[in-house]
Parts: structure tokens; sequence; C-alpha cells
């Protein structure tokens, strides 16, 4: 599902989007209320999501439609957004957004950022990371990790947790404990599911919050 209020961009991008074999666009709307409407009638696996939009902006709705009763499938959201750096990015991802994407972004990149945050990735480039981490720097870090999140977890499944905040890929989580990349997969998904997060960005974040990863100045 596309949303956003530029009927050029929101059109266009159903249009690349249609395209695409694997890819259908089950709706398009240009206001953040008929995002929240269109979302529970059509059920999308993504939505691509403009920050600024009339009635609801783009973060609430973002808020509305993840807030789904314990058991029933979240879609995934991309925000939309002409500056990379944008002034709600962290806010963004607190509220469970995947990923940011550029609106200039080619109809390759388009159509491969919704298989990506499908697939269950998330969408975060090196200057977004960076932006995360200067927000968690800019705050006083905890003394010791947090007990709610070092109890839910096994001691393998924080180390796993605390790589995933240092930016590695499953693959090189493997290579670095000298296991099976499936393994590892496995120690992701029993995270995701103890501490209730929906990707790897929420998964940075819950790392930084706890205290499990000291930001470097």
């Amino acid at each position: 599902m596309v949303v956003d209020d530029q009927a050029m961009v929101r059109e266009g991008v159903a249009v690349l989007l249609g395209l695409q074999p694997d890819i259908v666009v089950v709706a398009d709307v240009s206001d953040g209320g008929q995002a929240v409407t269109a979302a529970r009638e059509h059920d999308p696996d993504v939505i691509l999501m403009d920050i600024r939009l009339p009635v609801i902006d783009g973060l609430e709705a973002t808020r509305r439609i993840l807030d789904v009763p314990p058991g029933r499938r979240r879609p995934r959201v991309i925000m939309l957004t002409t500056f990379e750096l944008d002034e709600y990015i962290f806010e963004a991802l607190r509220a469970g957004a995947s990923g940011f994407l550029l609106k200039g972004a080619s109809a390759a990149d388009l159509a491969q950022a919704v298989r990506v945050v499908a697939a269950g990735e998330s969408l975060l480039s090196p200057s977004v990371t960076r932006r995360l981490i200067e927000e968690f720097s800019a705050r006083p870090a905890p003394r010791t990790p947090s007990g709610t999140v070092v109890s839910a977890l096994t001691a393998r499944e924080t180390e796993v947790l605390t790589l995933i905040a240092g930016g590695l890929s499953n693959a090189e989580i493997a290579s670095r404990l000298v296991v099976a990349e499936e393994t590892v997969k496995t120690h992701v998904g029993r995270i995701f599911t103890k501490l209730g997060l929906r990707d790897r960005a929420q998964a940075v974040i819950a790392a930084y919050e706890a205290g499990l990863v000291v930001p470097r100045t």
C-alpha cells in the first residue's frame, strides 16, 4: 500500500511497483486517516508511508496501524522521506517503522526495499544508523545492562543481540561466534519473540536502551 498526499508521487510509486511480477499494490491513499482504514481493509504486507501527511501524520498513522491485537499479523512500514536525515527518523523507528526510503529512489531500489522489508529485514542506510548512534550518544548511558532484557535472554542470545546492534549480519555473527548461520537465525527469532521486536531496527534500539551497547562518541 502506498500513502502520500502528493498525487504524482503516490501514483508514480504505485505504477512502478505494479510493474514488478512479484508485487501487487492493493491500495494508494492520500492521508493518514485513510491509511489506517485501508490497512485494516486490505491487510497489506508492506506500507510505504510518507512522514508528513494531512489529517493524521505518518508517525501517528504508523502507530495506529501497528497497534493490533496479539496474534494478528502486522504489516511492515517503510517511511518515505525527501531527506534521509529527516528530523523524525528516531521517532518513526520507535513507532515501529522498519526503515526509510528516499522519494527519489530508483524503481529498482524501490522494489528491492519492499522485498527486503517484506522478508523481515530492516532498511537502514549507514547515515540513518549514524543518526541513531548520535541520538543515544547524547543520552546518559546506563551503568549496567537492563535487568529486564538480560533476564529475558540467554547468555548466547544477549551476545547475538549485542552483535546485531553492532551492525553485523547473520553471516557475520555466525563467523564471529563460530556457529552455523541457521543457528544464528534461530537465536534472532527467539530474541524477537522474547522482547516483542518486529525487526533488526527495533533490536538495535532495544540493545542501546538496555545498555548492552555503549555508543562511541
